[in-house]
């Protein structure tokens, strides 16, 4: 993949609407290209800064009592003593103040705490079922957490700890690097059964408060700690067998375990 062809495929990685096949492609070229990074990240930090510094305004209320009055003048009445440029002009405030009104509301929404955490929620849950839609959720396939672990050496900052807990049901069958917002971290692969498991490690700074379930579409996520680094699990599983899984990631994974 070049350059151009990478910028135009930008917006849609940036959004998430590219096949994994295609993501896969993107993020190759990604690697060895500073310039298409750079350009990832500036996406990135103008998304934040829209969200934290947008400037916020509020409709004065003299226009407001005029759109509202405007708005409970029967159609009738208002066709036969107003000219239709006014009218067009009227209608055009009417469009603004609600415009305005989503427009502040959505800032007010990215202005919450709680907002990135929810962004990164939607991206784990986006990665997981883009994995699974992909020919293969796996870039390393193999059961030995001592192919695992090494594999990640080199590709990301820090290597996760790896375990497997095939006696006990949840096998590991591999790992990848996936990206969470514009962070490369990566995801451990089990399965349990017939369902497929992500294990997302997080950077510090994912770190969330409280390790709450969140249900979408049939699958959950919930927040862990694995090898003392933040992480996520990713699944359809049941309650319980999320459970399980849970506690065995807390007994198998020791900060500083191999």
């Amino acid at each position: 993949m070049d350059c151009k062809t990478a910028n135009e495929m930008l917006p849609l990685y940036f959004d998430g609407e590219l096949d994994r096949a295609t993501s896969r492609e993107f993020e190759a070229h990604l690697d060895e290209c500073a310039d298409c990074r750079d350009a990832l990240i500036g996406l990135d930090a103008l998304r934040s800064s829209l969200r934290k510094d947008a400037p916020r305004y509020r409709a004065p209320e003299a226009l407001r009592a005029r759109i509202q009055q405007e708005m409970a003048t029967p159609v009738a009445r208002v066709r036969s003593r107003m000219p239709l440029p006014r009218l067009a002009l009227a209608a055009s405030w009417i469009l603004a103040f609600v415009a305005g009104g989503l427009t502040l509301a959505a800032w007010n929404h990215a202005s919450n705490p709680g907002h990135e955490q929810a962004q990164l929620t939607r991206d784990l849950f986006a990665s997981h079922w883009r994995a699974l839609a992909a020919l293969s959720p796996i870039d390393v396939v193999s059961t030995d957490q001592h192919t695992v672990k090494p594999w990640f050496a080199g590709k990301i900052a820090t290597a996760p700890v790896v375990r497997d807990f095939a006696a006990q049901g949840y096998a590991l069958i591999g790992g990848r690097i996936d990206y969470a917002g514009t962070e490369r971290v990566p995801v451990l692969v089990y399965r349990h059964g017939k369902h497929v498991i992500d294990v997302f490690v997080l950077p510090p700074t994912a770190a969330a408060a409280g390790n709450e379930l969140v249900q979408s579409q049939g699958y959950v996520l919930e927040r862990v700690t694995v090898g003392g680094q933040p992480a996520a699990i990713v699944s359809d599983m049941d309650e319980a067998e999320l459970t399980r899984f849970r506690e065995l990631l807390a007994d198998g994974v020791r900060p500083g375990g191999e």
